[in-house]
This record gives structure tokens, C-alpha cells and sequence, in this order.
């Protein structure tokens, strides 16, 4: 089970923290990532992190959005900030047993969701 917090709305260049608490069996999944899907648009993978290394981002949120695990590795960060509005959507955790990929499909759970909005 996946759960995210810390959705909310901003103004441009402002900064959001995410939260993605992993319980059950997801806990020791190979992979970990934040997904995101906006209404009219393709939905897709930002950040993605595997157990034992560091994330990777999109070109669109590098340098802006850092993804971090929790020390009980329980629990999956998502810091993104100078927030434009092009980065509203709704944001999910997802996780697999699998190695990390770029594409949605490959990722077995998912937590509900957390609305992100930016307004300019």
C-alpha cells in the first residue's frame, strides 16, 4: 500500500514537498518513483529511484525536483521546487519489484494520488 501527502497549490517558483509512506509489502520493492498526469496530457514517470542508488529525473524537473527515501525506507520524498505551472497535475508514488523504467505501465502499485496546482 502507497500513500501520498503534501499536494496543495502554489504560486510559480514556489516549492511543494511530497510524501510517499510505502506499508505492507511494498516496503522492499526494487524500485520507487513519482508519476505524474495532467488532464488533456500524456501521463509520465519524473523521478524514478532504485533501492540501492540515486534517482533520475526528466528533463523538464532536473535540477528542480530532488527525490529522496526516508532512513526506514519506508517512506519516499519528492522536493520539487521553482514550481512552474506546467508542473500541475495530479502526482503519484508508484513502486515496483522490478528495476526502475521510464514507463508507467511497468510500475504494479500505486498510491491514490496528491493534486498539485501552480498558478502563475
Amino acid at each position: 500500500q502507497l500513500e501520498e501527502s503534501g499536494g496543495g497549490s502554489v504560486q510559480s517558483g514556489g516549492s511543494l514537498r511530497l510524501s510517499c509512506a510505502a506499508s505492507g509489502y511494498t516496503y522492499s520493492s526494487n524500485c520507487m518513483a513519482w508519476f505524474r498526469h495532467a488532464p488533456g496530457k500524456e501521463g509520465e514517470v519524473v523521478a524514478a529511484m532504485a533501492s540501492y542508488g540515486s534517482a533520475s529525473y526528466i528533463d523538464s524537473v532536473e535540477g528542480r525536483f530532488t527525490s529522496s527515501k526516508g532512513n526506514d525506507k519506508n517512506s519516499l520524498y519528492l522536493q520539487m521546487d521553482s514550481l512552474k505551472p506546467e508542473d500541475t497535475a495530479m502526482y503519484y508514488c508508484a513502486a515496483d519489484y522490478y528495476p526502475c523504467t521510464w514507463t508507467s505501465y511497468d510500475y504494479a502499485y500505486w498510491g491514490q494520488g496528491t493534486q498539485v496546482t501552480v498558478s502563475s
